[in-house]
C-alpha cells in the first residue's frame, strides 16, 4: 500500500443555497479543491461522491457522473457512495484506497447534500431511511428520540447534567462565530439553551444540528508526487471504516457506539499513535450529547468524563482536548453527505496553520463520521507536514 496525501481542499458555505442545484454545489467545491491542489483535471483517475438523500429530496441521482461531467473530468470511474451520515467519510476512504492500492495516482473525494428546500415531514421521512425500518420504523422513534434516550442513560450512569451538555452547545456555537463557512454560530447562555423549544426530552432546539445545503471536496494524490504540489501535503496516517448495529435494539449500551470504538482503535494502530498524540478532533456532534459520547468512544476523553471536560473548558480551543474548533455540526450545519468531507476540510486547514479558529501547534488531527444508528463509522487520522 502506497502512502497518500491530501493536496487540495474546497468547500461551499454550509447553509441555505436556494439558487444552486445539488450538482452545482458539488462542482463548485471540487473545482476549488483542484485549484487549491494545482492538479490538472486530466490527471484525475477516480471520483467518489458522498450523498445520502438526493433522490427523495431533490429528485436527482447519478450525481457522481453529473459532477464529473460538470468538472470536465476524463471518462474515469465516478461513484456515488452512501452510508447515511457517514457518506462523506466513506467517499474519502474509497478515494484513499484507490490511490493506496495503486489503481490511480490522483482521486477526488467529495460530498454534497441539498436539504433546506424540503419540508419538515419530507426531510424527517428521508432521514429516517437511515433506520432499519422493518424493526425500528414502526416504533415512531426518530434520531432525536434515540439520542434523547442516550442522554438519559449517560445522565443516570455518570451524572451528566444539563449544564455540562449546554457547555458543548455554547462552545460549538461560539466556535462557529469564528468560521466563515458555518451556518449557525451564536453566543448563547445556559438559560437560552434550556428555554429553547423542546424537540425530544431532554433535547432542545439548540442541542440539535441544523439541516443544511452544502458541499466539500478534497484532492488526494500518491505521496511520491508531493514535491510537485502547490502546498505542503497533509498525510493520511489512517483511514478506517467499520460497521455497527443497524438496529437500535442491537446496541448493548446506548452510551457507546461500537463502530466508533473499533474504528478508533484500528486507526490509532495503523497511524502508530495513541489518543494522547491527537491535537484536535472534528467529530460527529449531530446532537450535543453525541459529542460527549463520541469523544469517549474515541478514547480522546476518559469514559464518563465528557461532560466534565466540556464544562471545565478543556474541549475548547486553548484547552488540552480541543473538539470541533470548526463549530461542528451543531454550528456549521449538517448537509449529510458533505459532513465527513467538510470535517476533513477543517482538519486540513488546522494542519496548514490556516484555520480561522486555529489550534496552536496542531500536528495531528482526527475526524469522525457516524451514520444511522451507528451502522457505519469512519475515522481518519491526518498528519501535518512536520508530524
Amino acid at each position: 500500500m502506497r502512502d497518500v496525501v491530501i493536496a487540495g481542499i474546497g468547500s461551499t458555505v454550509f447553509g441555505k443555497h436556494p439558487d444552486s442545484d445539488i450538482q452545482t454545489l458539488a462542482i463548485r467545491a471540487a473545482s476549488a479543491a483542484l485549484a487549491d491542489a494545482g492538479v490538472a483535471r486530466s490527471e484525475v483517475g477516480a471520483l467518489y461522491l458522498g450523498n445520502f438523500v438526493s433522490g427523495p429530496l431533490t429528485g436527482q441521482e447519478v450525481l457522481a457522473g453529473l459532477v464529473a461531467d460538470g468538472l470536465g473530468l476524463p471518462q474515469i470511474p465516478c461513484t456515488k457512495v452512501e452510508g447515511a451520515c457517514a457518506s462523506g467519510g466513506i467517499a474519502f476512504r474509497h478515494a484513499y484506497l484507490a490511490i493506496a492500492s495503486g489503481v490511480c495516482d490522483v482521486a477526488i473525494a467529495a460530498g454534497v447534500e441539498k436539504m433546506t428546500a424540503a419540508g419538515t415531514a419530507s426531510m424527517t421521512a428521508a432521514l429516517n431511511c437511515a433506520l432499519d425500518n422493518r424493526s425500528d420504523g414502526g416504533s415512531g422513534l426518530t434520531f432525536p428520540g434515540l439520542f434523547g434516550l442516550a442522554w438519559r442513560v449517560h445522565e443516570q450512569r455518570y451524572g451528566t447534567s444539563r449544564e455540562q451538555v449546554s457547555a458543548v452547545v455554547k462552545k460549538n456555537k461560539a466556535n462557529g462565530l469564528r468560521n466563515p463557512l458555518a451556518q449557525m454560530g451564536a453566543s448563547l447562555t445556559n438559560e437560552q439553551i434550556a428555554l429553547s423549544a423542546l424537540i425530544c426530552d431532554p433535547l432542545r432546539l439548540f442541542d440539535c444540528c441544523p439541516a443544511s445545503d452544502g458541499a466539500a471536496a478534497v484532492v488526494l494524490v500518491a505521496a511520491d508526487r508531493a514535491r510537485s504540489l502547490k502546498r505542503p501535503p497533509i498525510r493520511v496516517l489512517a483511514s478506517v471504516q467499520t460497521r455497527g448495529s443497524a438496529r437500535i435494539a442491537g446496541h448493548l449500551d446506548l452510551c457507546c457506539f461500537d463502530a466508533t470504538v473499533s474504528a478508533a482503535r484500528l486507526a490509532y494502530t495503523k497511524a502508530g499513535i495513541d489518543p494522547s498524540d491527537v491535537d484536535f478532533v472534528e467529530l460527529h456532534d449531530c446532537f450535543s450529547i453525541a459529542e460527549i459520547i463520541d469523544a469517549e468512544d474515541l478514547g480522546y476523553i476518559p469514559r464518563g468524563e465528557g461532560g466534565i471536560f466540556a464544562a471545565a473548558g478543556r474541549t475548547a480551543v486553548g484547552g488540552d482536548r480541543p473538539i470541533n474548533p470548526s463549530g461542528g455540526l451543531l454550528s456549521k450545519g449538517h448537509p449529510v453527505g458533505a459532513t465527513g468531507i467538510g470535517q476533513i476540510f477543517e482538519a486540513v486547514l488546522q494542519l496548514r496553520d490556516q484555520h480561522p479558529n486555529q489550534v496552536a501547534g496542531a500536528r495531528i488531527g482526527l475526524t469522525h463520521n457516524l451514520g444511522g444508528t451507528g451502522v457505519a463509522c469512519t475515522v481518519n487520522i491526518l498528519g501535518g507536514p512536520d508530524a
